[in-house]
This record gives structure tokens, sequence and C-alpha cells, in this order.
């Protein structure tokens, strides 16, 4: 599947998950398991893929694997869930980078282009992005993508078996524009 222009970044690109994607997928996440421990459990066998993949495919999320374009190898996921529109126009963002490709800017430049798809394909009004307090990295990329913290919820998602802490960050549609000017 060729990618589409605006969803390309200079190192990345978007796409839609599809069943050929199953064995990359599973594989990549049994390999970062290390690095998601405690933050997130990402699809590890086949059954769990095809529940993200159904998942994917429902009218209130906008599902993405990021792909490298060098070598068009899966080097995480981002998706937007929960879609409200109506006067609400808000969504969930969750995204996650596999192990081998962590700290080398691709979830940075992905949740640009998740954020564009989010504004002007969507015309959403507002995201909002639930971290662990302890998840310095993911808490970084938000805060370059221009996301302002809102909020601390105890006890907020379980996650991986555990109800855990969650810092609550947001980013409207007016302040992703203006940020956008700026660069």
């Amino acid at each position: 599947m060729k990618p589409r222009g605006r969803d390309i970044g200079r190192q990345v690109y978007l796409r839609r998950p599809s069943k050929g994607d199953l064995e990359e997928f599973v594989r990549l996440n049994k390999d970062s398991l290390q690095l998601h421990r405690g933050f997130t459990s990402p699809p590890t066998t086949g059954a769990k893929f095809t529940q993200f993949l159904a998942r994917s495919r429902r009218s209130d999320c906008s599902c993405f694997l990021i792909c490298r374009l060098s070598d068009r190898r899966i080097v995480g996921s981002i998706n937007l869930s929960q879609i409200f529109l109506g006067g609400f126009r808000n969504a969930y963002l969750g995204y996650y980078i596999g192990g081998p490709y962590a700290g080398q800017g691709y979830m940075t430049e992905a949740l640009q282009l998740v954020l564009r798809h989010a504004f002007v394909d969507l015309k959403l009004h507002r995201l909002e992005a639930n971290v662990q307090p302890g998840n310095a990295p993911s808490i970084a990329v938000l805060k370059r993508a221009g996301f302002r913290l809102e909020g601390f919820s105890p006890r907020y998602l379980k996650v991986c078996g555990r109800w855990r802490d969650h810092e609550r960050w947001a980013i409207h549609a007016e302040d992703w524009k203006r940020g956008r000017t700026k660069r």
C-alpha cells in the first residue's frame, strides 16, 4: 500500500493496519516487551492482533501503523479512539513505539502526522492523551507537540492488570495551528 501525501513525513508514514501485518507487528511487540512493561499491552498474539484489527475498523477509531520510509518496516502504532463529533469534537490519543526504534524521532514525527489528520481531516477540536507520570519519554513527545498538562487522575486506567495513575494532557486545534505557524 503506497502512502498518501498528507500521511508522509521525512522519516515515517502512517497507514491503516491490514491482515498481512500480523507477523511483523506481533514480532515487533514481542521484541518490545521490556520497553512497554507496565505502560501498555500491544498485541503479542494472533488473537490480540485480530482484536486490534477489528477495533481499527470501527467508525469511532482512526488507527495507524507507523512505518519507516527507508525500508517500510513497522516501527510503532498511533491511534485516535472514542472519536466524538457534534458539539464535542474530541478523541483520545494512544501510541507506542517498538523498542528497536525508540529515541529516534519516529514518534515525534508520527504524532505531527496524526495531529494533522485529527484537526484537518476529522476537524476535531481537542485531543487528550493519558500518560503515566513515570513515562518521561512519552510526556516529552507530547510536550514537543504542544500538549498541555490538564490534570492528574489517580488510578485512572487499568493497564497491564493494574489501576494506574495518569496525567491528562491535551491539545486544541487552535493551539496546534498556532504552533505550526511558529515553526
